[in-house]
């Protein structure tokens, strides 16, 4: 039983930081508009950590690695944290970044895919909304949904892009998750 609700404290607690961590760098990736709120948000909520890595790592073409490093850092933390609380053993350090930066791939790919339905779940719902986060959305997701509108143009006034934004991201999933197996196969080898 206590291990169940250590990982349940523990998992949430880390996702939802996690998920700063991601939005921040998606949000300079997309070049959202850094004076919404959330934006804020994320900002302040990562400062603290990130400073001390971008005197190391230097952004490149646009790219926050600084944001990318620390996502795999705190995801490994993390999963180091549970392997020595739950099994009492001492985790492989490769293995726990390895398998770490296949987690952060996939919650990354799982913003998108969110963020995409909650963009298209709004269009109906809420057209033109002004609202702070949905605004943000709509700027993290349309830098996604360009090149697929070039491929396959509105129809009639429906957009069916997402489609097919929805079957790539599908099949990158697919991928990261046999990244995931293959990773922890070999983790649990070493």
């Amino acid at each position: 039983m206590f291990s169940e609700i250590f990982t349940l404290v523990v998992d949430t607690l880390s996702s939802l930081y996690l998920m700063v961590i991601l939005l921040r760098f998606i949000l300079q990736l997309s070049r959202a508009d850094f004076y919404n709120p959330i934006s804020q948000f994320a900002v302040k909520a990562t400062n603290p950590l990130l400073i001390p890595i971008r005197r190391i790592i230097p952004g490149f073409a646009g790219i926050d690695i600084a944001s990318l490093v620390l996502a795999v850092i705190f995801q490994s933390l993390v999963v180091a944290l549970k392997v020595v609380v739950l099994t009492s053993g001492m985790p492989n350090p490769l293995g726990v970044i390895l398998m770490s930066a296949v987690m952060v791939l996939g919650f990354l790919l799982k913003i998108y895919f969110w963020s995409l339905l909650i963009m298209i779940v709004a269009s109906w719902i809420a057209p033109g909304s002004r609202h702070p986060a949905l605004m943000l959305i709509n700027q993290i997701t349309e830098p996604l949904m360009k090149p697929f509108r070039k491929i396959l143009p509105s129809m009639g006034g429906l957009d069916l892009s997402p489609i097919l934004v929805f079957l790539v991201l599908q099949i990158l999933e697919k991928v990261v998750a046999g990244l995931s197996y293959q990773v922890g196969m070999s983790f649990s080898l070493m």
